[in-house]
């Protein structure tokens, strides 16, 4: 008997989902900061077996929006409510679930839940155990399981459960896929990481990476990718004090792109201003955000 399902990963921003997918999957597909908001998309990962097919979907931590792109990422996670086989929801030690609408709508779909308590690295077992039957009465169908997706500790124990409550279904995509993302995608997103590393404040918050040209060859990937901000002041400050900020990200994502490809790439990037991008729906339809009223 084949088993497959979408596997929908939810919670507050800054929680560890994408440290936990990535490490399910074993494969690096969403970006981590130590910053909140990191992912702006939906990102899928999916793992194969010769009778089951896991399709994982990391979503954006849960805002209150700001942005026409706060609304963007809030339709992601309102589609990842919709089309669940089952639900992991991320929480972390001390953490209160801040939107109730979204806990309310998991937890009245009958859906399947694997609650995980995740860093629990940094705290001690009586306070664990305090959170575990904490959420064990908040989701009595719940299976909680202590989680530290850093350290590794139990993400086997997750992913054997989750191949339990999986249903019986064939494949949904070929068994040779590992996401539904181009490499494109891939690389705007590592840039947009480093961004969120060596930048502080608003900048990586103001900042959306477009890559303009992909040019595969034998030997070496010729990539070419713009960094929009919303203001010259912004442009800046990326850029640096001669070019100095914008060659340290550039050479810090060419050397996380030529791990992912596994070959040698020329990276070249640019700043450029487009003022407003994260309230304008034209400029988030071009870096490929769904919009509400998008077919």
């Amino acid at each position: 008997m084949h088993k497959a399902g979408y596997v929908n990963i939810i919670g507050n921003p800054n929680v560890g989902k994408s440290t936990l997918m990535n490490a399910l999957v074993g494969e690096k597909l969403s970006i981590i900061t130590s910053k909140s908001q990191t992912t702006r998309h939906r990102i899928m990962g999916i793992v194969n077996g010769e009778d089951f097919q896991i399709v994982y979907t990391d979503t954006p931590g849960i805002v209150n929006p700001h942005y026409k792109l706060h609304e963007s990422m809030m339709s992601y996670v309102g589609s990842a409510l919709q089309d669940a086989d089952l639900f992991l929801l991320v929480t972390e030690m001390g953490e209160n679930f801040k939107n109730q609408a979204v806990l309310q709508k998991v937890i009245g779909s009958g859906i399947p839940v694997i609650l995980v308590i995740n860093k629990i690295d940094l705290s001690d077992q009586e306070s664990v155990q305090r959170m575990m039957s904490y959420w064990q009465e908040q989701i009595p169908r719940a299976v909680v399981i202590p989680c530290s997706a850093t350290e590794r500790f139990n993400v086997d124990k997750i992913f054997d459960t989750i191949l339990e409550q999986l249903p019986p279904a064939p494949p949904y995509f070929p068994k040779d896929e590992l996401t539904d993302r181009s490499m494109r995608f891939f690389v705007s997103e590592i840039i947009r990481e480093k961004l969120l590393l060596y930048y502080q404040k608003e900048i990586p918050y103001s900042c959306e990476v477009a890559v303009e040209l992909y040019e595969e060859k034998p030997h070496v990937d010729n990539i070419s990718a713009v960094i929009y901000v919303e203001r010259e002041s912004q442009k800046a400050i990326v850029i640096g004090h001669q070019g100095k900020a914008i060659k340290r990200v550039g050479v810090e994502a060419r050397k996380d792109i030529e791990a992912f490809t596994g070959k040698e790439c020329f990276l070249s990037l640019h700043v450029k201003v487009l003022k407003d991008w994260r309230n304008s729906a034209r400029a988030l339809r071009h870096f490929g955000y769904a919009m509400e009223n998008d077919a």
